[in-house]
């Protein structure tokens, strides 16, 4: 029988809720369960943390720099045809993709448990703190290269001891994750790229018939990035050896020699001209933003055929443009992703998605060969008729007569870089990393501007012949010009505010020409013109009353009392500078050797060419010449030393070894004469030229 004193024990429970059961009170028996549930709520809320740290990292390292870029370039998007929808999806991608394979990572380390995880996490924030650190570097201080990596991977590995010991680098990193959001919400509603995204109207008022005046048709040609001085000769005129079809509009037309655009970029340069108005503002070059522009004014009494290249100027109702360079959301991945190498790389590198601007030709864009090859004898392959670029053969495609007055207008890409013609029309491959600056590289970047020049000397006279066979040319207003210039002048080369300083005549001084109907012969206005004056003088001579007040002044008025030039290399904030009629630089003196024959003689020491291959199988009928010939020599080959370039034994160019860049100890030549070229094989030489004029060859590899 039980001792009815002895404590009764507690009930079991069933052994199926063991592991459920209450512990006896005062015992210390764990509730399992809940401990399982808690720690399962602590691991998902640090794998949530850890993700918010890598979202947070790669927001700073990746969706920040390239939406500060893209947003900055709306013309980026316009000139790849980019619809809102594919901007949207391109966003999406720079915002959510870096960060994904990251991501990936860290939950694929957690099957090897919990410290390969943590020790996997913190090795990718140093990673991302290290990019970061390149990036902060190449802005904050003088590094470059290696020397830049290194501090990076320092800065990246104190950046991960720290987050390993204190929980206080974590908690900001956490609270940054709002970042990608916010980088995108400025994108989409602040930067000028908002407007192209989500365009807020469909352009501005008609102009309307000045009494019963006559509207002829009107014909503009809108080059790019080309200095008047570029077409000079020394005597100040027109070099009509070099340019014969410039020379010949000039000779029938009115010759506006002092003629400046307002500003060196053509999202600020281009609206200026087409609607009047100095730039104010920075933002997207969209119908939207300049209602008030030439397609809206002239659209109610003309048709308008319009071919933009980086602006959206003319909106849906007024005008749709069939010819369209490379697009897709393929394209604008690509492009994105050279812009982020360019972004995060440890060397200097000018950010700019202007790079990718390139004129796509006939060929590439499948278009059937409209006109006859020219009769010029440098013409001596019927595919060079294919480079040409397939929006100005659409352009010329349209040149003819039409029932209605009709605007014709073309923003052409040249002579701008990338610079890829010589003068003939054949084409070259070219290294992008080729420096446009710098002892020796200056030189070579004007010599390649004026052999593409050469090729649009050719388009002009394309479109001079194209108007008179059809008609045109007598009766229409005829406008030639570009939107601004460039520099050349060593140590202040391109379009920004040293070269404005340093070399006004050559950023801001473009040539212009207009053709009135009926004119005959040429004749020089040097009135103090800027290219605000654009409009009105078009919408004057085409007898067009314009809706809007412009800050322009039609050539039919009074010139300017005053001389001075108004430039903005930021909107709303001008530069001013004297007028009058630059004059040109001299012209570099032609190398004796050049052009001269030379035998081959003992190779005496040695350099590298690259795709010295395209020599051995030169195939003129695809219309690409190996012309740009670069490459390294050793350190024995002193800086300075003199290079002769020779093909099939004639010497097509002089060139010096330059000091050491990033690439190397290089040297680069262009042989702008394309008859030193024959199909098949060809010989490449290159020549030491010594003190005393002796050619000493060296062996190529």
């Amino acid at each position: 029988m039980a001792d009815p004193a002895a404590p009764t024990p507690p009930a079991q429970p069933p052994a199926s809720d063991a592991g459920t059961a209450a512990p006896d009170a005062g015992t210390a028996a764990p509730d399992t369960g809940t401990s399982a549930q808690r720690r399962w709520d602590q691991g998902w809320r640090g794998e949530v943390g850890r993700l918010l740290e890598v979202a947070a990292l790669v927001g700073l390292v990746v969706t920040q720099p390239l939406l500060d870029v893209l947003g900055r370039s709306p013309d980026f998007f316009l000139f790849h045809r980019a619809d809102p929808g594919q901007i949207l999806l391109l966003v999406t991608l720079v915002a959510v993709v870096p960060t994904l394979p990251l991501v990936a990572l860290g939950a694929l380390s957690r099957l090897a448990g919990r410290t390969a995880r943590a020790i996997t996490h913190t090795a990718l924030v140093g990673l991302l703190l290290a990019a970061l650190a390149v990036q902060v570097g190449r802005h904050a201080t003088p590094l470059r290269g290696v020397p830049l990596l290194l501090v990076a991977v320092l800065a990246g590995a104190a950046g991960a001891a720290a987050h390993r010991r204190w929980r206080a680098p974590g908690r900001v990193l956490r609270l940054a994750a709002a970042g990608p959001v916010a980088f995108v919400a400025l994108f989409l509603l602040v930067s000028p790229t908002s407007a192209v995204v989500l365009p807020r109207s469909d352009g501005g008022a008609a102009g309307t018939a000045q009494g019963a005046a006559v509207h002829p048709p009107v014909v503009m040609l809108i080059l790019d990035e080309l200095p008047l001085v570029s077409l000079l000769g020394v005597d100040g005129r027109i070099d009509a050896q070099r340019f014969p079809h410039f020379a010949e509009l000039a000779g029938g037309s009115t010759w506006y020699r002092n003629a400046t655009g307002v500003s060196g970029w053509t999202p600020n340069a281009l609206p200026a001209m087409l609607t009047g108005r100095y730039p104010a503002r920075s933002v997207a070059p969209h119908y939207s933003q300049y209602p008030d522009n030439i397609f809206t004014a002239f659209g109610g009494l003309y048709d308008v055929k319009a071919q933009e290249s980086i602006t959206r100027l003319c909106p849906p109702s007024r005008c749709e443009q069939p010819i369209t360079p490379e697009q897709g959301l393929g394209v604008l991945v690509r492009q994105t992703g050279k812009l982020l190498g360019q972004i995060a790389g440890p060397t200097e590198s000018a950010v700019d998605p202007e790079d990718s601007y390139r004129e796509q030709t006939r060929a590439e864009a499948g278009l059937d060969s409209a006109e006859p090859v020219p009769d010029d004898p440098k013409f001596r392959w019927d595919s060079l008729d294919d480079n040409q670029p397939a929006r100005f053969t659409s352009f010329l495609a349209g040149l003819k007569p039409e029932p209605r007055p009709t605007l014709h207008f073309l923003h052409l890409l040249m002579p701008h870089s990338p610079w890829a013609y010589l003068p003939s029309g054949a084409r070259y491959d070219a290294p992008e990393d080729l420096p446009n600056d710098g002892a020796g590289w200056v030189d070579l970047a004007r010599q390649r501007h004026l052999a593409q020049l050469g090729y649009t000397d050719r388009l002009i006279g394309e479109t001079v012949r194209t108007l008179r066979a059809s008609g045109l040319y007598d009766q229409a207003l005829v406008v030639v010009t570009a939107d601004h210039g460039v520099s050349f002048r060593p140590g202040a080369q391109g379009r920004g505010m040293d070269a404005i300083k340093a070399a006004a005549g050559e950023v801001a001084w473009v040539p212009l020409f207009v053709k009135e109907p009926r004119q005959q012969t040429g004749r020089v206005d040097d009135r103090n013109w800027e290219h605000v004056d654009l409009l009105p003088t078009v919408a004057d001579e085409a007898g067009i009353r314009l809706p809007r007040r412009v800050d322009g002044r039609s050539a039919r008025q009074a010139p300017r009392t005053d001389s001075t030039k108004h430039f903005y290399d930021r909107p709303g904030e001008p530069i001013t500078f004297p007028g009058g009629v630059p004059t040109p630089p001299p012209p570099p003196a032609p190398h004796p050797l050049v052009g001269t024959e030379v035998r081959a003689g003992p190779a005496a020491g040695a350099a590298r060419v690259a795709d010295l291959a395209a020599f051995q199988a030169t195939d003129p009928d695809t219309g690409t010449l190996p012309a740009l010939v670069w490459g390294d020599v050793p350190e024995t080959v002193p800086d300075g030393t003199q290079l002769a370039v020779a093909v099939n034994g004639r010497i097509g160019a002089v060139v010096p070894v330059v000091p050491a860049d990033p690439g190397g100890r290089r040297f680069a030549a262009l042989l702008t004469d394309d008859q030193l070229f024959r199909a098949g094989a060809n010989t490449l030489d290159v020549y030491q030229v010594t003190g005393d004029g002796t050619l000493r060859r060296l062996a190529l590899s």
